[in-house]
Order: structure tokens, then C-alpha cells, then sequence
């Protein structure tokens, strides 16, 4: 393998590494939200967990500039999660690895850079993929052993989640990412997809069977219009990118995944009638907010490039990324679509928030919002 794929598996690692009422709970309030997922989720977890010297990026400014200061988030600001949670009318998430901090509404399992798979069962293991500790088994596990230190019994359990939100992902991107970052190509990276598929279902499975009432299942984003990507895998051919400048081979590779996905949960509402569980379908809120991009605030000749690089057409270089030396930060990162080239900015993260949970792409609908807080 070239030495710059290399070292892009292992940036990509490092990065993405790093209303109706609801169904579920008497009156559809909603008094915590617990989350799995990857680095689209954590709030901070890998930058807990990780050794003095590790993924020094996000510990440090420009990551956070737009919030103030680093908080661990993959991005400059704040995430989905922390607008979903402002608009219940919730504090932000705290991680789970952060011990010391109030888990009394909710708690964020998600881990950037997490796979939905162990590592052992991606390619039987046939290659290697860095910082992938913290896959969906795993968070499961500290979500399970959180949830029994709580709380005393299994019946309490039950009567917190009734009243509870779990977000299961988004996750099974980095499955991909690391396959397809190791020169696997597409059509094989998809014999991935019905392995990974099964393994975000079964993880769903069991926090239904814990007593969850609401449980929201994301799908993948296009990632053909990811400038890491658009990057990477640059084609000469024209024909190669859609109307929106995406590459398409990659984006129907996502939607290949999110149709399977989208399947599977059907199949968990039939098997769970009492529970409400939804699909969050990132791929068309994301392909809107590119369609509509100006009308939503951003740069219309932004939207495939990173906010924070070094250059090229969509600003973007693997050898040189946001907060490494040689890399810059636009003026303004409300303007743009993409924080680092892998992962969003606050501003677009609270459009495809809004998008979703207060617009058509959660399907189906189940979350209320209090009524100050559900159009802020």
C-alpha cells in the first residue's frame, strides 16, 4: 500500500475516530438520552480515554474554537446530539469515561473512531485496523454495566428507559472507512455491509430488551461528498461525480448500506410493537442540506470543502489536517458544511438536527419537544 494511503487510514482514524408524540413513556417527555456511536456522537470519550500524546488534535483549539474551547468533540462546535438534547429541554451528555460528571440525564457511550464490528470479524481479521477498541460489543457492555450500578434492579431499569431516548449510532462508517482506506475496493467493502448491518440490529435487540421505549437507529451519511473522500479517490472522469459533485460509486455503496438498515428496523417494529423505533435518515438530510445550502446560511461555493486544512480543491490534505502544522481555519465556519474534511461544523450539525428531528427525516416520527425548546 502507497505510504500517503497509509497515512490517511490513520488520520481517518484519528478523526473520525475521530413531531408527533411518542410512542413510548405515559406522556412521551423524554427524561434522558444515552447514546452509542462514533466520533458523529462522542462528546468526549476518546480524548478520556486516550494516552498523553494521543489524537493531540481535538484536544486542542481550533477543534472547539466555535464553542470556546476544546471539549474532545470531533468538530468546532457542538454536535447533533447536544441540539436533540438542548431542544428535550436536557443538559449536553456527558461521556461516559468522564467519571466525575452528572449522568442523572443521560450518558454518551459513543467513542470516535468506534467500529460497529470487533476487529476480529472484519475481513476475519485479514488486516489490521488501529484504534478500534471501542466497538459497538464494548459500549453496549459500559451501557449495561452503567445501567446496573444505577440503578437497583432490572424493573428500574426498565421504568428509566420506558421514560428514556437511546440513539443506536450512528455507527458501522468506520467499518467501511478502514476497509476502504486499506485499498479494498467497493464491491468488496459491500460484502461487509449485511455483517455490519446485523451487528447495529443485535445491539438494538438488546437495549429493546432492557425495556428501552424509544430507540432512534441512524443510517450512514452520502460519503461520496465527503471532501476526504472527494479527495482520496478523485476520479478524471466526469462521469464519476453526480449533480451535486459526489462521487456516486461511494454514495450508492452508503445507501446500499442504509437500505439494508432501514429493512432491519422495520422488522424490529413488527417484533417490538410496544416500543417506538425510528430510522434517522442522514443520507438524504445531508444531500438536502447541500441542495439547500444558501437558503440555510452556507457558502454555496463551500459546500465540498473543509473548513480547516491545508489546500487543494476541497481543502483538504491528508499529510496536512486540521490543527496540524501548515493546516488553516476559515474566517467564518458557520459558512461551511464540513469542519475538517471527515467530519461537520456546528452550524451544519444544527441543520441536519433540525432536518431530522423536527423535520421529514426521522421515519417515523417520534419524538415531542417542549414547546420552548422545540424551535430554538
Amino acid at each position: 500500500m502507497a505510504s500517503s494511503t497509509a497515512f490517511l487510514l490513520l488520520l481517518v482514524a484519528a478523526l473520525h475516530v475521530c413531531c408527533c408524540h411518542a410512542q413510548g413513556g405515559d406522556d412521551g417527555a423524554v427524561s434522558a438520552i444515552y447514546s452509542l456511536g462514533d466520533s458523529i456522537t462522542d462528546t468526549g470519550n476518546l480524548v478520556k480515554q486516550a494516552p498523553p500524546g494521543a489524537f493531540e488534535t481535538i484536544k486542542h483549539l481550533p477543534y472547539g474554537v466555535t464553542f470556546g474551547h476544546p471539549t474532545g468533540r470531533c468538530s468546532d462546535g457542538l454536535l447533533m446530539i447536544d441540539f436533540l438534547a438542548q431542544d428535550m429541554g436536557l443538559p449536553f451528555l456527558n461521556p461516559y469515561l468522564a467519571k466525575n460528571m452528572s449522568f442523572d440525564h443521560g450518558a454518551n457511550f459513543a467513542v470516535a473512531g468506534a467500529t460497529a464490528m470487533d476487529p476480529a470479524d472484519q475481513f476475519n481479521g485479514r488486516f489490521s485496523m488501529p484504534f478500534t477498541a471501542n466497538s459497538l460489543k464494548l459500549q453496549l457492555r459500559w451501557f449495561k454495566d452503567f445501567m446496573k450500578s444505577t440503578f437497583n434492579t432490572d424493573e428500574e431499569i426498565r421504568k428509566r428507559l420506558q421514560s428514556s431516548l437511546v440513539l443506536v449510532g450512528e455507527i458501522g462508517g468506520n467499518d467501511y472507512n478502514f476497509a476502504l482506506f486499506w485499498n479494498r475496493n467497493v464491491s468488496e467493502v459491500e460484502k461487509l455491509i449485511p455483517s455490519v448491518v446485523q451487528t447495529i440490529i443485535d445491539a438494538t435487540k438488546e437495549v429493546l430488551d432492557m425495556g428501552a421505549g424509544r430507540v432512534i437507529v441512524p443510517g450512514n451519511f452520502p460519503i461520496g461528498c465527503l471532501p476526504s473522500y472527494l479527495t482520496a479517490m478523485a476520479s478524471p472522469e466526469q462521469s464519476a461525480y453526480d449533480s451535486a459533485g459526489c462521487l456516486k460509486d461511494l454514495n450508492l455503496f452508503a445507501a446500499k448500506h442504509n437500505a439494508q438498515l432501514q429493512r432491519a428496523v422495520a422488522g424490529l417494529r413488527a417484533s417490538y410493537p410496544d416500543a417506538a423505533i425510528a430510522y434517522a435518515d442522514y443520507f438524504n438530510s445531508f444531500l438536502s442540506l447541500l441542495k439547500g445550502a444558501p437558503a440555510l446560511g452556507f457558502d454555496e461555493d463551500s459546500t465540498h470543502k473543509a473548513c480547516c486544512g491545508a489546500g487543494g480543491k476541497y481543502n483538504y490534505d491528508e499529510r496536512r489536517a486540521c490543527g496540524v502544522e501548515g493546516a488553516a481555519v476559515c474566517a467564518d465556519p458557520s459558512a461551511y458544511v464540513s469542519w475538517d474534511g471527515i467530519h461537520m461544523t456546528q452550524a451544519a450539525y444544527k441543520a441536519m438536527s433540525r432536518l431530522i428531528y423536527h423535520g421529514r427525516y426521522l421515519q417515523p416520527q417520534i419524538l415531542s419537544f417542549p414547546e420552548k425548546n422545540g424551535q430554538t
